[in-house]
């Protein structure tokens, strides 16, 4: 049962968590590198919200959504 243990150790340590090294020894060398999967979640997110924005105007602005102050339960 010992081996069992130091097998799912070996596999996070040396497998699965070596690309994450990998990003932390490129942080000693350049910080814009390293973080550049951030930045493109970042982006993603900001592309998302204004889209997300953009489809609440278009909604406002075609009269689509019911403002009475039974339209909702929580109002």
């Amino acid at each position: 049962m010992k081996d069992f243990f130091y097998a799912i150790q070996d596999l996070f340590v040396n497998v699965l968590f070596a690309p994450l090294d990998a990003i932390k020894n490129l942080e000693l060398e350049n910080w814009f590198a390293a973080n550049t999967i951030s930045w493109i979640f970042i982006l993603i997110g900001f592309v998302a919200m204004v889209y997300w924005m953009l489809q609440l105007r278009s909604f406002d602005k075609n009269n689509e959504e019911n403002k009475t102050v039974s339209a909702h339960s929580f109002l």
